[in-house]
């Protein structure tokens, strides 16, 4: 087999990409046959079994190792083969060119250092030729090498080279990709892939991999763990609680102080764990575990950052430059699921602020939705704060996808934090109100007819059972009374009203979603509701809150609030149900929301 690269020496991760049929395998082959990386008797058993089934031998059959490729003469998947030069060790992806396979092709540039860029001679600059130089740049890939293939057919004239070295660097100039060489060779007969042909004065193809400069460290960056998922451990007296994850950059060790994000609750780290074992502390790449010295509360999808270094941004609405490989355009109001790290939001298309078509990068600010193959900068919205690193930082934890159903559709990285305009929630509770068919009763009439007020009594703390113990007990003194009063179990929202909940990355955004709505019309009836949800946090306090205008909502925290916890209006302690129930209805006196007497 090729050897794979050593630990021990630097090493470079290089995707190879280009339109279909232009020759990317034919380099990569024609690399690894010239180089001696082949393991031993590899080149002839190819060659023997195109002479077996009476083929022309490729130097692309190398790579192609899949059936269906080879017998349909493309790449589908991205294959890796391995090589190594005196300066450094290689890993070459060779990505997918045809326009079907695009997902492919991010999938093996997502942790490209380098790209070298094939073009066919005689073809030109194609379609995807050009989305393929616009992909790298949103993957923050900045350096490329454009190969220019297959000079043989034009001859070797290089006035033919010349014109697609200008034509493809005045593509290249806005996406902030610099093109380290520009080669002209012919990879079939092994022309200025590591030997220079007579014809040709520049660097080769092997002198330009050696000429990419390593990017910095991972681990020299800003410590970043998005947490994956937390375990609970309870046998044998074993009570860790161990948030675990993969390392994106950065160190940490046991003792070092660190923040979540968006929560900002911090803590210190008690223990790094490894597979079976404890560690000192855990790097860029490493799936590793952490144990806190405290237990703040802390949902999967927070960025763990160490006090002290550079922090991410947090945002719900943010602007972002992506390419768009949905079958169905991406257009406003729509649901769709973000993914960045392992934080996972349902998003929606806020703005078009410009689109580029990537085929010729005609500009457009006229579009009011994005289009397949399209690139462009927009303002997406997610339904709560998400921490994210801007795409200057060259950070894993800026790029994004957006999922539409259930394929990828889109992807690229956020470049800026926006805190102007109206957010997606207000403009349709705006909308919603203007149309609003309210009762003839007026609310005035209604609240003398029976006696109170109307108001959303929210419960929330950490012990479910207790909460809904609590608003039942709190829903039969009200309704003793003869209030018009109403208590709703969560899990009549999150089986009835009838949504499509899959549709969000976390049903609970959508749970809150409904049950906003459903606040809006029972109050608006004039009746006091009341339900209980565990672990409210601000965004989902503020979302309810908008959702239920212009009634307002009575928070009741029962239990200690952590940090990021929903603000309440009474904080109670752990009681039995009875007692919450009267500490509530004093509260609910005190609001003025029933009178301080009974009827």
């Amino acid at each position: 087999m090729i050897q794979e690269p050593s630990e021990s020496r630097e090493r470079m991760t290089v995707v190879i990409t280009g339109h279909v049929d232009h020759g990317k395998s034919t380099v990569i082959g024609r690399l690894l046959a010239d180089t001696g990386s082949l393991p031993e008797g590899k080149l002839e058993q190819v060659k023997a079994f195109c002479a077996r089934n009476s083929r022309p031998f490729e130097y692309a059959f190398l790579l192609d190792a899949l059936k269906e490729e080879q017998s349909r003469g493309i790449t589908i998947d991205c294959a890796r083969s391995f090589f190594k030069t005196a300066k450094r060790d290689y890993i070459l992806t060779d990505a997918p060119g045809h326009a079907a396979f695009l997902k492919n092709m991010v999938t093996g540039a997502a942790r490209a250092e380098a790209a070298l860029l094939v073009i066919d001679a005689k073809e030109g600059i194609r379609e995807n030729t050009r989305r393929h130089g616009v992909l790298l740049s949103l993957l923050g890939v900045r350096q490329i090498a454009v190969l220019v293939n297959k000079m043989d057919q034009v001859h070797f004239d290089l006035s033919v080279f010349e014109k697609i070295k200008k034509e493809f660097s005045d593509f290249l100039k806005p996406l902030r990709v610099q093109t380290t060489a520009f080669i002209p060779l012919c990879a079939r007969d092994g022309h200025n892939i590591v030997s220079r042909a007579d014809w040709y004065r520049g660097p080769t193809v092997l002198e330009s991999l050696d000429a990419f400069v390593k990017p910095p460290e991972a681990e020299a960056r800003p410590f970043r763990f998005p947490v994956q998922d937390i375990y609970k451990f309870t046998e044998s007296g074993d009570e860790r609680r161990i948030l675990a994850g993969t390392v994106e950059s950065g160190r940490a060790s046991a003792g070092d102080r660190v923040v979540f994000f968006p929560s900002r609750q911090a803590s210190r780290l008690k223990t790094v764990e490894s597979f079976n074992r404890r560690v000192s502390s855990a790097g860029p790449g490493e799936a590793a575990g952490f144990t806190l010295e405290d237990e703040p509360f802390i949902r999967s999808g927070e960025l763990m950052c160490r006090e002290g270094q550079p922090p991410p941004v947090v945002g719900s609405r943010f602007r972002v430059s992506l390419f768009w490989m949905g079958a169905s355009p991406l257009v406003a109001g729509k649901k769709y699921k973000l993914k960045l790290g392992s934080a996972r939001a349902t998003a929606r298309l806020a703005r078009v602020l410009n689109v580029l078509d990537s085929s010729d990068m005609a500009s457009t600010r006229e579009k009011e939705h994005v289009d397949r193959h399209d690139v462009a900068e927009c303002i997406l919205e997610t339904t709560k704060p998400i921490a994210f690193d801007l795409e200057s930082g060259d950070e894993g934890t800026g790029r994004f996808v957006l999922v539409d159903h259930f394929d990828i559709a889109g992807g690229g990285v956020v470049l800026d934090a926006v805190e102007d305009g109206a957010s997606t929630v207000s403009e349709h509770v705006h909308l919603r109100e203007s149309r609003w068919e309210g009762s003839a009763v007026p609310a005035t009439a209604r609240a003398l007819r029976y006696g109170h007020g109307s108001k959303f009594v929210l419960l929330t703390g950490s012990d479910g059972p207790a909460l809904e113990s609590a608003g039942r007990a709190l829903e039969s003194m009200l309704f003793a009374e003869g209030r018009k009063a109403y208590f709703l179990g969560m899990r009549s929202i999150e089986e009835g009203l009838d949504s499509d909940v899959q549709e969000s990355f976390d049903p609970r955004d959508e749970w809150v979603r409904r049950l906003g709505e459903l606040a809006r019309i029972l109050t608006d009836s004039g009746q006091i509701f009341i339900t209980a949800l565990t672990d409210l946090d601000e965004p989902e306090g503020r979302e309810l809150g908008a959702l239920n205008a212009p009634n307002e909502i009575v928070v009741v925290r029962i239990g200690l609030a952590c940090s990021g916890a929903l603000p309440a209006g009474l904080t109670l302690p752990e009681a039995d149900a009875e007692a919450s129930a009267r500490a509530i209805h004093r509260h609910l006196i005190e609001r003025a929301v029933i009178p301080n007497h009974s009827i």
